[in-house]
């Protein structure tokens, strides 16, 4: 009796023949973050994304018209992921409001993403700004809206809760972004000022700086977080008239 043949694999990187098994929007778009991840967004193209899914590049058209819709599809992947608590009741605890506490939640769940994907950050700061507001991909809009509907629930109004988005989003694309570059220059030196390169630096132009490097070499991306939320949230909470908020916290 006679066996029958094995069933051809057609998993990503099986080496199956192109076009065998069904292909989805959602399985392009996880190969493209994939090589986005690995290689950097000027790595994507659909030549490479056809040959990572062992798939002729034309038939990627029919879910994506060109690279540009790629890279929104892959802000829009990423950008699900953030998680935004605007449902339940809302109770001052402790020393902050429960709104603070849940932006806060938002703040670290968004800087947890930059550092997953760092390569994408490029285009969750940038290519929104390259496109009017109603014409962007819904799922990079679903973060504003939900954060508005949060605060507008606590109490804020529309504009101040816009306010409070613009203010966070733009401190944590600077946190993150700050926080990805590359700090050292010589990591096999002991002496700070090597270490960071700031030897280079003349000393009579930039001795605050040069001062500073036991400082700058110790940074941490998590502590300096939440510094900066401490900061902006007793900013917000002593311009912003809301009959809930506590009094600022000084830090």
């Amino acid at each position: 009796m006679s066996k029958e043949p094995a069933p051809r694999s057609t998993r990503h990187g099986s080496g199956g023949a192109p076009g065998d098994g069904p292909i989805t929007r959602q399985r392009i778009l996880e190969v493209a973050l994939e090589i986005i991840d690995r290689d950097g967004v000027e790595a994507l193209s659909m030549r490479h994304l056809g040959k990572a899914l062992d798939r002729d590049p034309m038939t990627l058209y029919r879910h994506a018209p060109n690279k540009a819709a790629l890279l929104d599809g892959v802000a829009e992947k990423v950008l699900d992921q953030l998680e935004v608590d605007d449902g339940g009741q809302f109770e001052v605890d402790g020393s902050e409001g429960d709104w603070v506490a849940r932006l806060r939640s938002v703040a670290r769940g968004y800087r947890r993403l930059a550092l997953d994907h760092p390569h994408v950050v490029p285009l969750l700061v940038t290519r929104p700004l390259s496109t009017p507001l109603g014409l962007r991909p819904l799922g990079t809009l679903r973060p504003l809206e939900a954060i508005l509907a949060l605060l507008t629930r606590a109490g804020f109004t529309d504009a101040e809760a816009l306010h409070v988005y613009r203010a966070l989003f733009g401190f944590l694309h600077g946190h993150v972004l700050n926080e990805l570059q590359e700090l050292v220059e010589r990591p096999e030196e002991t002496d700070d000022l090597l270490r960071l390169g700031l030897h280079r630096l003349p000393i009579g132009d930039f001795p605050l700086l040069r001062g500073l490097a036991p400082v700058l070499a110790a940074y941490d991306g998590e502590a300096e977080l939440e510094r900066g939320l401490d900061i902006l949230f007793a900013g917000l909470i002593a311009t912003l008239t809301h009959p809930d908020s506590p009094e600022p916290v000084v830090v």
